[in-house]
């Protein structure tokens, strides 16, 4: 399986460099879409300088934290999504056919993939945590470093649940759809200014505060004005990661054993 993983970005980077200009293009839109929503922060933060006690330099850090556990999680798992459009059409019963994990050979298709929005990603979180003030020490990098793998559990667990229902629903767009912007939409301000709802949903029943609210909090010392945590538990966020992958994961074997092919 290392060896065929290996082949797999052998042929996304010799992909890139057949099709330099979709690449280039792909990467300008990645900079304009985190520049647009970075720029819409700071326009919002200009009008209110505090958002329930969270400065602009925060909300920037809170953001750079959620942009790259998912463009992380984009870099390496994004084929996930993928698997509804193989279910109906058909192709999802030639991975049956060969000797590797099913899960594994989807992550593995060929689709230019190439690790850009995570290296912006991680330039866009350093220049963050030095605006924000945060005291760097190497357990600093480790704790970031985890928190980071377990935001990108977090996404990928979400979203192999979601592809897994495609097992029985077969369309799952507007599902897909509703979730992505809870994440998009949401996550880029402190759930604290929502409402009791939003705020249960984001934490426990789809845990994206924890990819980066929680977390956020923590690294800069701030108390949980949403439910009144310790900061401390923003330092769950690998464990809910691994948990969410694994029950996902768990799903994803049982409706494997329930599939019975679409035809194309």
């Amino acid at each position: 399986m290392l060896a065929a993983y290996v082949q797999y970005w052998k042929i996304n980077l010799l992909t890139i460099v057949e099709y330099r200009a979709d690449f280039f293009m792909w990467f300008a839109f990645t900079v304009v879409y985190h520049g647009t929503a970075l720029a819409a922060l700071a326009v919002t933060m200009l009008r209110f300088p505090s958002m329930n006690g969270w400065s602009l330099r925060e909300m920037f850090f809170l953001y750079a934290l959620w942009m790259t556990a998912h463009e992380l999680h984009n870099a390496l798992f994004f084929n996930v999504v993928s698997v509804p459009e193989y279910i109906r059409e058909g192709r999802f019963d030639r991975f049956f056919v060969r000797p590797f994990d099913t899960l594994f050979q989807v992550l593995t298709v060929p689709s230019r993939t190439f690790p850009d929005g995570f290296i912006l990603g991680l330039v866009t979180l350093a220049i963050a945590t030095h605006v924000a003030d945060i005291h760097v020490t190497p357990f600093t990098v480790l704790t970031i470093a985890a928190v980071l793998c377990g935001g990108a559990g977090i996404d990928l667990g979400i979203s192999l649940f979601v592809a897994a229902l495609s097992f029985w629903l077969i369309r799952v767009d507007t599902l897909r759809w509703i979730v992505m912007s809870l994440e998009q939409d949401f996550t880029r301000y402190p759930i604290s200014i929502y409402t009791r709802g939003v705020r249960i949903v984001l934490a426990y029943v789809l845990p994206f505060a924890f990819m980066n609210y929680f977390p956020a909090s923590y690294f800069l010392g701030k108390h949980d004005a949403a439910f009144g945590l310790s900061p401390e538990v923003g330092l769950l966020t690998p464990l809910i990661g691994l948990l969410w992958t694994a029950l996902s994961y768990a799903f994803w074997n049982l409706g494997l054993r329930h599939y019975q092919g679409t035809g194309s």
